[in-house]
């Protein structure tokens, strides 16, 4: 009788209920069977997954780049104006094309300024009283990024 209960039991407990007796006798799976993958499947699942991880990691990488992008696009316009504005400052015969660094603040970031003169054809008379102004910050070993800023400015005459 305890021998009976539990072969019952057995077949309760590892059984789904409604399967009939030809069910488990012509189902190995259901009587404990195991099963693996065949090399199809697997080779199927590597392939989606490389090519999740290869969008995955793309994607990754090109957001490090738009961020390093980001943070040049503002350190520089800052630095920019920043050098802009000493040249404003100046007077006009104070003037000239120079280059330099940012030092230990900003490593890796230089500068350039370079002054020109503006010639129109008519009205001459403005072309003595107008020059150029141009800042580029460039960072990177080879100047990979490079920031310009461009500006007129005009010199009335004194009297």
């Amino acid at each position: 009788m305890v021998r009976g209960l539990l072969s019952s039991l057995r077949k309760r407990i590892f059984l789904p209920i409604g399967i009939s007796r030809w069910a488990r006798k012509s189902s190995p799976c259901l009587l404990g069977e195991k099963h693996g993958f065949t090399l199809l499947e697997v080779m199927v699942s590597m392939a989606i997954i490389a090519i999740a991880l290869t969008a995955v990691l793309g994607s990754q990488s090109q957001s490090v780049s738009f961020a390093t992008e980001a943070k040049f696009s503002t350190t520089a316009s800052l630095l920019a104006q920043g050098k802009m504005a000493e040249a404003e400052a100046r007077k006009p015969e104070d003037l000239y094309s120079e280059s330099g660094d940012f030092g230990e603040d900003f490593p890796g970031y230089a500068w350039e300024v370079t002054v020109e003169d503006v010639f129109f054809s008519d009205p001459e008379n403005v072309s003595n009283h107008l020059i150029q102004i141009n800042v580029v910050v460039s960072w990177g070993e080879e100047a990979l990024y490079q920031y310009p800023l461009r500006r007129y400015r005009f010199f009335p005459q004194e009297e």
